[in-house]
């Protein structure tokens, strides 16, 4: 279901829509775990980063999302669930530790996990502290570390406005960091 979403339903539509432009994409490795730590703008751009790069990349989630009620709630939990999106508890303590042996087993697994180090959307655009999470798995994993910009999605569902727009997206790979000396 998700290369059927991503190649043949919601890629084609962002990609005309958004003219989704990538830069950098030599330095994203072709196989192997890796954790993708990405700058968070708008809860739009968990779907523009796996459109916009050729591998697959599985999110940890907020685990609400998979709590939601109704019809909208069994959408959304449904969707997440299809596309391989996997849920963490955010809470603290316990859940924490759990949440940080999910990531690893996904990595064990040799999957690009997508991170968002700030653990949420950045409300002005401004780069905030990392959450520790994923330091700590980066060093338990062993696995480079590929950071991500992602510009122009708060364009599209801007403050005040009543209309989308569409704005060019710009995905922006830098080189792999390597953290195997710590």
């Amino acid at each position: 279901m998700y290369w059927f979403l991503k190649h043949l339903v919601v890629g084609p539509l962002l990609h005309l829509f958004f003219r989704i432009r990538v830069d950098g994409l030599e330095n994203l490795p072709k196989r192997g775990a890796i954790i993708m730590a990405s700058n968070h703008l708008s809860a739009i751009d968990s779907f523009f980063l796996p459109i916009a790069l050729p591998r697959r990349l599985t999110f940890l989630a907020k685990a609400a999302y998979f709590h939601g009620k109704g019809p909208v709630g069994w959408f959304v939990r449904n969707f997440l669930l299809t596309v391989g999106q996997i849920p963490i508890d955010r809470s603290g303590g316990d859940a924490s530790s759990d949440s940080l042996h999910t990531g690893l087993a996904a990595l064990a697994e040799g999957k690009a996990l997508g991170i968002y180090p700030e653990g949420t959307r950045s409300p002005n655009g401004n780069l905030y502290r990392g959450k520790t999470g994923i330091a700590r798995m980066v060093l338990a994993a062993g696995v480079p570390v590929i950071p991500v910009s992602i510009s122009g999605t708060p364009m599209i569902f801007p403050k005040g406005s009543r209309f989308v727009h569409f704005p060019r997206i710009t995905v922006t790979i830098g080189e792999p960091l390597d953290f195997s000396r710590f």
